[in-house]
């Protein structure tokens, strides 16, 4: 794999040739690393009751509400059914996962304000301690993805 082919690299807009490229080149096994990352939170072998589709929703929708809506399309392109949570404004009911949408809107957006309660309000509704360390596994990866696009968006001069 280049380094240039991996999801950050080209939100990020990293063009062929320039300093930045050249920079990010010596550093190509960071970005096939993410790269990795990415395929292992997104379509992990195991992916629990959290099929690829509703994890590529739910990742756009994290995407969505940093403001990145390229890497938000890319990833709604593989919701398939759950394209719908890509949205915002959707809750989750029509899919049955209104609190597991609630949960990773509040890390995404408001994490300072998580708590206990949170966890437990998923407990309450039926979702297994391995299955919520899978949701912040997928919004954690997603926080580090963004900062990481942000910051080479920052080096090269790119704006959003």
């Amino acid at each position: 794999m280049m380094a240039l082919e991996t999801t950050a690299l080209t939100a990020a807009g990293i063009r062929p040739g320039t300093a930045l490229d050249e920079a990010v080149q010596t550093r190509a096994g960071i970005f096939e690393m993410t790269q990795d990352a990415e395929a292992s939170v997104l379509r992990p072998q195991d992916p629990g009751p959290w099929s690829h589709a509703l994890r590529a929703a739910l990742a756009a929708r994290i995407a969505t509400l940093n403001a990145e809506a390229g890497l938000a399309a890319r990833y709604a392109a593989d919701a398939g059914d759950f394209a719908g949570l890509a949205d915002p404004g959707s809750d989750g009911s029509e899919q049955g996962v209104t609190e597991v949408v609630a949960f990773m809107d509040k890390v995404a957006a408001k994490t300072r304000d998580v708590s206990g309660a949170d966890i437990s309000a998923l407990q309450a509704a039926g979702v297994a301690d391995a299955d919520i360390v899978r949701l912040c596994e997928l919004n954690a990866f997603l926080a580090y993805q963004i900062r990481v696009i942000a910051g080479l968006r920052l080096m090269g001069g790119v704006s959003a």
